[in-house]
């Protein structure tokens, strides 16, 4: 190899640094193999339109994979959103990477209330979850699977991008139901220490010597076989 071997690669990337490390998993450790970014708003429609519609473009201009999606149960600020996007894009230089991402990966969606935008992000699980509702902190109970969450309108997904302290290495494309975003416990590795007494190992013995003819495995059964018999 031309670079040495390390233990662990961990870091953003695009495309390329994902098929990178999809390549090298298993001879060292990665972080994960993140798809295209990704983001969720839930709004109640008191927070201004363009707030919304920024954050959405603020994803849609990383590439045209590039997922961004609103809910909301306010019809009205649906359409204002999607006036907003209309009118940011005209201004925005990547708007032609950023139309592209709205128009394959974006959506507005109009829910029955936000306890349903709460439901449906939980299945999206997404990568970046805003909250810009009134009360997100009620609404947050009622989150189970989210990389990052944004709490209120002042809050925009940029400011995890760049200036807040948690890691912004997160799960991707509904990983976030099963996977956690990079911190300090993906540095800590950890060791299984077993110890059992000679009375403690009797209590234990014949079953484990059981399982092991179970799956016909003799010399298993045999390393406790020799320590009943003392042989």
């Amino acid at each position: 190899d031309l670079v040495p071997r390390v233990d662990k690669i961990v870091g953003p990337g695009n495309a390329y640094v994902a098929a990178a490390k999809r390549m090298v998993f298993g001879r060292v450790d990665i972080d994960m193999i993140a798809g295209p970014s990704e983001v969720l708003i839930i709004a109640d429609g008191g927070e201004p339109p363009s707030f919304a519609a920024a954050d959405m473009i603020a994803q849609a201009e990383h590439d045209t994979m590039a997922s961004a999606v609103l809910l909301t149960p306010d019809a009205g600020y649906a359409e204002a959103v999607k006036a907003e996007l209309s009118r940011q894009l005209k201004i925005l230089p990547k708007r032609d990477i950023a139309g592209r991402s709205l128009k394959s990966y974006g959506a507005v969606i109009i829910t029955r209330d936000l306890a349903e935008a709460a439901d449906i992000a939980n299945r999206f699980a997404p990568e970046h979850l805003e909250l810009m509702v009134k009360n997100p902190r009620q609404l947050l109970a009622k989150i189970r699977n989210a990389g990052a969450i944004f709490m209120g309108g002042y809050t925009p997904e940029a400011l995890g991008d760049y200036m807040a302290g948690p890691n912004h290495i997160l799960p991707t494309g509904g990983t976030a139901r099963f996977s956690s975003p990079l911190g300090v416990y993906d540095f800590v590795k950890r060791t299984s220490i077993l110890s059992f007494s000679r009375e403690a190992f009797g209590r234990y013995s014949r079953q484990t010597e059981r399982f092991a003819q179970m799956e016909g495995l003799d010399g298993h059964g045999n390393s406790v076989k020799v320590r009943i018999s003392g042989e």
